[in-house]
């Protein structure tokens, strides 16, 4: 097991959280080079770090931000296809992103809101179940690689939907296999290493197929599928070290 891996499975999401932010400087001086380019810093790198609780991927984690391919996809999204850095808008972050908190925190435009039950990030400590936020709330809402932690994320969704205003949007990504239609899950599953071995995770309770979509449509939300390969050239997908097959979830809940 690599050192990465190691780190990754043993040491509390929480923890890693505040160790790496006194990593995050040495790195970026360590790594700097040409090859890669973090967009949300603007900073290139020789090569980028590696990733994975179970199978490693190579040249995934950014030095700087410590950003991962989806962070990079969802701020490529943020500022070219949408007015979150110019429009006034009321933000809900769940599970805030340690390479997005302190941008997003400085944004003259945004009232931004985190939460979550254990980030030290989190302004409000709450549970995406039963979330302390009223109706139709939110402008946009961001809630990313969490729903595959939660076993009722049927009722998660749907809070996330009720704190929406209508006509607002958010974006809830999740680890997908796109070569599945349906979602695998097997709630007797309950041990860490059952789970990594199943889920690819030791605290995920499933692994989301192209069904995903739908079970939020179900709950009311307007899906629009922002694929890299329709919106990204090869040599960007390259430079930004993105995954080619990934999907971004766009949500809109009606006016």
């Amino acid at each position: 097991m690599s050192l990465f891996k190691t780190i990754l499975n043993t040491i509390p999401r929480p923890w890693l959280i505040k160790a790496s932010l006194l990593a995050k400087p040495v790195l970026a001086i360590y790594y700097k080079g040409t090859t890669y380019t973090d967009p949300i810093d603007s900073k290139s790198y020789r090569k980028f770090l590696p990733y994975g609780y179970e199978n490693q991927r190579e040249n995934v984690l950014a030095p700087g931000t410590l950003s991962l391919e989806r962070h990079r996809l969802l701020w490529l999204y943020l500022n070219r296809h949408s007015d979150f850095f110019k429009s006034s808008k009321k933000v809900l972050h769940v599970a805030p992103e340690q390479c997005f908190h302190k941008l997003f925190k400085k944004q003259q435009n945004l009232d931004y809101t985190t939460t979550d039950l254990f980030s030290p990030l989190a302004d409000v400590k709450a549970d995406i179940c039963d979330l302390p936020f009223k109706d139709n709330s939110y402008d946009i809402i961001f809630c990313n690689h969490v729903l595959e932690h939660i076993v009722d994320d049927t009722k998660a969704m749907s809070e996330l939907y009720r704190v929406l205003k209508p006509g607002g949007w958010g974006i809830f990504q999740i680890p997908q296999n796109v070569n599945k239609k349906n979602t695998y899950e097997d709630f007797s599953i309950t041990s860490p290493e059952e789970r990594r071995k199943h889920f690819g995770q030791y605290d995920h309770v499933r692994v989301y197929g192209l069904d995903y979509f739908d079970r939020l449509s179900k709950i009311g939300f307007e899906v629009k599928q922002f694929k890299v390969v329709d919106h990204f050239s090869e040599a960007e997908i390259q430079k930004y070290a993105l995954m080619k097959n990934e999907i971004l979830p766009i949500c809109f809940k009606p006016s």
